[in-house]
């Protein structure tokens, strides 16, 4: 797991967090499912676009890591924030 923090990208991460939240909490006909694969795509996009448009696996990987961070970042928040009895 520590090999993949060194590719989180947290400027893609904070994006694809902020994205996620407005489609779950929005978007109703996105069924949550689906969130993840979404913020994996949108994370490969914005690294490449961050890297000048240069396409490399470690910018894939970094993409995929940093898009997928971002979801396991809200459940952290998200099962810390919760009130008891919910």
């Amino acid at each position: 797991m520590e090999i993949l923090t060194q590719y989180v990208v947290l400027l893609v991460m904070a994006i694809c967090l902020a994205v996620g939240y407005i489609i779950k909490h929005s978007l109703d006909f996105i069924p949550n499912k689906y969130i993840p694969l979404i913020m994996g795509i949108l994370g490969v996009i914005l690294n490449v676009w961050i890297s000048g448009w240069e396409f490399t696996p470690e910018i894939l990987l970094g993409g995929l890591a940093s898009g997928l961070a971002s979801t396991g970042a809200f459940e952290a928040v998200r099962n810390l924030t919760k009130k008891e009895g919910e």
